[in-house]
Parts: structure tokens; sequence; C-alpha cells
């Protein structure tokens, strides 16, 4: 049997093993805490990526912020954490309270924590990832610290700003409005979660950042950095309602929203519907109406030396070349444009009958395209503009569902369905809230999916922040901000339902609640070397006593790489309570005293997996024909215990 590593991905191993396939004589030993690791000679990799001798540090163009060296290790770094299911908290997909059949997920932690757990289950499986980050205003009285600015003397002391004889060695007075200690906590904040989102997203997946003035620059660069500049798609602007009251100057009435893609050649834009044509033609061949426009480029990017292969001449009704020229005349002083369409294409438009030419008093002709109304079950379509009015209040929607204001400045769901279809979710498509706040984004998707009949999935991440004790939200009886989260998902889920009538029953309207928790794993689990002679005996289970099989079963789940949202079933065999996760892709059992008979069962069926708990076998004799039994009845099963 394989024991499981019960960690999140070693982001650091996995890297230096990408390095090392590709110039395995940068590879290196060293010593850490007494052990030897693999590591990077970085002076033998710098110099395989030359084509001159590299000898010292050039100067370059970077960005970077005291502690950058910090936030990346951050993002690296592995931990021996686990999310437990709170049964009680969740909600079946038809609305029951304390079902756990939902394949949508509300995971109370800290964000970073989380992502890193969700790594090896959901790498490469999400397709949209929408946040709505701290901003660094100092005003947000929820959520984490929402103001990022240093003392001085914090700064300094932090970031290594005095001599040896305790001297200031940088001069704040020179740009105290852009110097680091306003920014430099935010992006030590913000970089790491990035980093590790980057890797949950699908090669076709794409993120939408909310952000306003104060960080807008540096989170643009971390971006460029972080996902490359060449997958930048928009910064959108989002007009709210009303104008910014804090604003000292002028009245800020529009945030912004930055997008990119993981892999811009894989991203697929989503279109919105096409509405309000008049198509004032009719083709009493085709009996359609239609409208024209000039099958000439117009506007920017018009003239022939723009796209010279696409000045060419097509014949006119008389037989007489039209060059797309950017004049109604024919007369020479004109100025040489450009078709809208290459050669192949227009060939084919006029042999369909799609151009129309217009004789001119003079006798020569202009060309135009004709663009025909939609049939019955057609649609028109057109790309979304960067510039969004939204004027719905988030605050209205929240005193709505909860009577109260329980939760300041939330976007609005209609804001967050936009971005779903600016992104082209699909039925069946993953998106991911790692600053969920009141839940907004689950809310959107549960109402697209009730406008749709989708059956998009949600993961909403959210740190249980305390709230105030002045505040709506604590006097209405929320102590953090996840059970205002939670508490949203139900009321908008009621509300939806009884919106939607019969239609609802098809729809996944719930959650399953986990929580962060540290590993259920003892220190002896991970340190083994650690434990004395004399506390042998005690540490014989290596389970902490607090914990349940659910709770095994959860953090056996993310580390086999099975999906949290998979279905879970119960069974007892041969006296034992088993686990039968994915209709049977795995079977765990995490009773005491497992028999021989209880092993042949689980054996007889099959699974890709079989875990058990370490002591979990009866005897030495259960030990011993454990093996056995799986390699007489199912050899290709996956073993494993923990």
């Amino acid at each position: 049997m394989e024991r499981m590593k019960m960690h999140s991905r070693d982001n650091v191993a996995q890297n230096i093993e990408a390095v090392g396939r590709l110039f395995p004589n940068a590879l290196t030993e060293v010593m850490r805490d007494g052990k030897v690791v693999q590591a990077i000679d970085f002076d033998v990799l710098r110099q395989e990526l030359s084509r001159e001798i590299v000898e010292g540090r050039e100067e370059r163009y970077a960005f970077t912020w005291p502690d950058k060296r910090q936030a990346i290790l951050a993002a690296n770094a592995p931990i021996a954490m686990a999310l437990r299911p709170i049964v009680e908290d969740s909600v079946g997909r038809d609305g029951t309270a304390g079902a756990f059949d939902s394949e949508n997920l509300y995971i109370e932690g800290d964000n970073l924590d989380v992502l890193k757990l969700l790594q090896e289950t959901y790498l490469g499986k999400v397709t949209m990832i929408y946040i709505d980050p701290p901003y660094n205003t100092g005003n947000d009285a929820f959520v984490y610290d929402d103001d990022f600015a240093m003392a001085d003397g914090d700064f300094k002391e932090a970031n290594g700003l005095y001599d040896e004889d305790r001297n200031i060695t940088y001069d704040f007075k020179t740009n105290p409005g852009s110097n680091g200690r306003f920014h430099t906590d935010w992006l030590n904040m913000i970089y790491p979660r990035l980093r590790v989102a980057k890797s949950l997203l699908a090669d076709d997946g794409v993120i939408f950042i909310s952000i306003d003035d104060n960080e807008i620059e540096n989170l643009k660069r971390l971006c460029n950095e972080i996902f490359g500049e060449s997958n930048f798609i928009a910064i959108i602007n989002w007009k709210g309602r009303g104008g910014r009251q804090d604003s000292k100057y002028y009245a800020a009435v529009h945030e912004y929203i930055l997008c990119y893609a993981k892999e811009k050649v894989f991203f697929h834009a989503g279109s919105e519907i096409k509405t309000g044509d008049i198509y004032p033609k009719y083709d009493e061949k085709k009996k359609r109406y239609y409208k024209t426009q000039l099958l000439r480029k117009w506007g920017s990017n018009s003239r022939r030396e723009d796209r010279p292969n696409l000045f060419y001449p097509i014949t006119a009704p008389d037989g007489t070349e039209v060059y797309p020229l950017i004049s109604n005349t024919s007369v020479p002083t004109a100025i040489e444009g450009r078709w809208r369409h290459g050669k192949d294409k227009m060939r084919r438009n006029l042999a369909d009958d799609l151009v129309e030419f217009v004789e001119q008093s003079d006798g020569s002709w202009i060309p135009y395209e004709k663009i025909y109304a939609p049939l019955d079950g057609e649609e028109k379509t057109k790309k979304y503009i960067t510039w969004i009015e939204d004027t719905n209040d988030g605050a209205s929607v929240i005193k709505q569902l909860f009577g109260s204001g329980v939760f300041d400045y939330p976007k609005t769901p209609t804001l967050i369905e936009k971005f779903l279809k600016m992104a082209g979710v699909e039925d069946g498509d993953l998106i991911l809230d790692f600053f969920s706040g009141s839940a907004t984004t689950a809310h959107a998707v549960m109402q697209l999916n009730a406008e749709d009949g989708g059956s998009r999935k949600f993961i909403m991440v959210q740190l249980p922040e305390v709230t105030d004790e002045k505040s709506e939200a604590y006097r209405a009886g929320y102590a953090n901000i996840c059970e205002i989260g939670k508490e949203r998902i139900r009321r908008a889920r009621a509300k939806i339902a009884a919106e939607t009538g019969e239609k609802a029953a098809g729809l996944d309207l719930g959650f399953r609640c986990l929580r962060l928790d540290t590993s259920n794993m003892t220190d002896v689990y991970y340190a083994p070397d650690a434990v004395t002679q004399d506390g042998l005996f005690a540490q014989v289970d290596n389970v902490k006593a607090d914990r349940t099989p659910e709770d095994l079963l959860f953090q056996t789940m993310l580390d086999l790489g099975i999906l949290l949202s998979a279905s879970i079933t119960v069974e007892e065999i041969a006296g034992k309570r088993v686990f039968n996760v994915a209709d049977g892709f795995l079977l765990a059992c995490f009773d005491r005293d497992v028999t021989d008979e209880a092993v042949t069962a689980i054996a007889k069926r099959k699974p890709y997996y079989a875990v058990f708990r370490d002591a979990s076998m009866a005897d030495d004799s259960a030990l011993t024909n454990f093996d056995q039994l799986f390699a007489a009845y199912s050899p290709a099963t996956v073993r494993k215990v923990l």
C-alpha cells in the first residue's frame, strides 16, 4: 500500500522538475533543514539562457517591490491543511437544508490556502474567475484589511531601508505619494493569490478583476507578469449608480474590471444578441428583407496602405472595373482605400448576389454589401463593448433579500451575469470567486442557470471575517461574512425557485459547505523522525482525535484529485461503513478492525482507488492478506492508506 502525501501541491518541486527536464546540468543538491534536497544552480541556468558570458546582473525592465521574492515564495510554498465538510450549513440541489448532493461549493477560509488545496483537483478546470478584492482605499469595513499603507518606521524596518548604523538609506520625501509603502502590502497580498489562481484556469479560461484608481496601474503590471501581456483582453469600465462621495476633486462614477485570458489563442469571447436593426429593402428573389453597408472599409485602417492585399478591382454590371476609392467619384484624385473582404470571400459574395451596385450620376459605381434580416430561429450577434452602465444597486438587492443592509458596497448580480456572458461560459462550466463577500457571483450563476436552464457550477471562497459590533450585519445576527454569504445563497435560491416555478426542479440551487482547518493528520505523520521512544505508543493513530470519517474522505479526495462536488453515498460492506465516491471510482473505509471479509468485498467491487486508515486492519493476519486479496480480485486497483 502506498501512503498518501496529504498536503497541497508543491509548486517549487514541480518547477524544479520542469526546469531539470530542460536543463539537467542546472540541477544541484543543497542542504535544507538537515536534509539534502534538489535545487537549481541559477548561475548555470543564467548561462544556459544567454548567448553571452553572464557575469553580473544587467539593467532590465522589471516590475518589482519590497518583499516580491517573499510573495513568490508564498505562492509556491506547500501547506498541510484540510477542508472539512460542514453538512449542517449545506443546502441540497432542491433546497433541502443539510443535504449534501449539490455540485456547488462554498468554502470558508483564507483564500490563498484554499486555492493551494484546490490546485491538485481543479488544475486547469475553471472556466472563469471573477474577484472583487480590496481596493486599498481604507474604506472597506469588511473582509481583509483594505488599507495597506504602512507607517514610515514599519516600512523601513520591514524592508531593510536602514544601514548598519540605523541610518535611513531612502528618502521618502522625494516621491511620498508613489513609493512602495502605500502599495507593498497590497501587492504582497494579491500576487500569490493570482499566481495560484492562474493554475486553476482552463486553457480557454478568463479572469475578471474589479479595481479602482488606487491600484489599477499596479494590478495591470502584475497581471502582465502573471498572465502575460499578450493575454490581456480588455479594461472594462463600469459605471455604477451615482458618484463616489469620497472622491476628492471630481466625482468618480466608474470602476475598472481587468480581463485576462489564460491563453488568448484558445479564448472565445461571448457575444450579445443584436436587436433594433431595421431592414428597409426587400429582395424579390430571396423573399427576404435586407439592409446595405458600404463594401469599402471606412473609418480606421481603411486606406490601401493599411491592408494592401485588400486593394483590388471587382467587376460592375456594365463590365467596368471598380476599385475601393475613398471618394464618391472615380476622378483620378480619389484616395485609394480597401475592401472589407479578401478576394476569395468577395468572389463568393458576388456569386451569391450579396453585393448591390448603385450607379452614380457620372456613370461610376459604388458597391454595397447586403445584410439580410435573420430568419426565424436565427439571431444576429455583436461584440460586447468595454463600457457597462449598470445602474442597478447591489445594496438594494441585499436589502430586498435580507430586509436590511447587511453588506457594504456589494456588486449587482446583473453585472456579474454580464461578465459570465462576456466570458462565453457554457453549460457545465465552473466559475470561481475567491473574494466572494456577500456571494453575488453565486447569485448571478444561479440566476443565469434559471434563465437558460444551464448547469454552470460555482466555487465561492471567503475568509470568515468577523462583523463589526456596530454594523447592521452584527445586529441582524451575522457574526462573520461567511454567514452573510451562505444566507445570501439560501435566500437567492428561494427567490429564484419561486420565480422559476416548475423549471427549478432541474436546477442545482444548493451548495456544499466546507471549512479550512489544520490537517487531519497528527504531527507524527509529517515528521516521524521527530517522535521519541517515550511517545511512540501515544502516536499509534496518526489521525487527530476530533476528526470524523467525512473529514478524512474530503482530504482523500483532494489528495487523489477527485472533484469535491463528486457524488458521495455511504454503504455498509461486511459490517463496515464505506464511502462510495463517483459511482465506485473511490471506495474508502476509515473504520477500525477491518477484516479479510470486508477487504475481499471491497476488492470484488473493483474500484479505481481503495483507501483505508493506516491502523484499520483488525489484526496482523488481515494486514498480511490485504495486498494478496486485492491482487486476486482487483489487481488494477490503486491501494492507499492515510
